[in-house]
């Protein structure tokens, strides 16, 4: 949500700080547009920095355990092996004429 929300400030501000051409007023529209591309640039920051993982929230859920120490995890290496579901069939000779 945080990068849809910067992404769009940093655009809204360069639509202001580039496009709008304006001599009156009191607020001058193409600081405004600096100021809102600089908001949004921050956002996108802190949307990178705090975003948990790259594969959501649910991915890194198990990395702790109930006392809030870091849980040990160790990868084990289980070769492939395939399955062997061979099954004999013993016939039986044919009947004799």
């Amino acid at each position: 949500m945080g990068f849809v929300i910067s992404l769009i400030l940093i655009a809204f501000g360069a639509i202001l700080a580039w496009a709008v051409n304006s001599n009156g007023g009191s607020v001058d529209p193409q600081v405004v547009g600096v100021i809102l591309m600089v908001v949004g640039i921050i956002v996108f920051a802190l949307s990178i920095v705090l975003w948990r993982s790259w594969w959501g929230a649910a991915f890194w859920g198990g990395w702790y355990d109930d006392g809030g120490a870091p849980a040990v995890r160790r990868r084990v290496y289980r070769p492939y092996t395939r399955r062997r579901t061979t099954t004999y069939v013993e016939d039986e000779p044919p009947p004799e004429p």
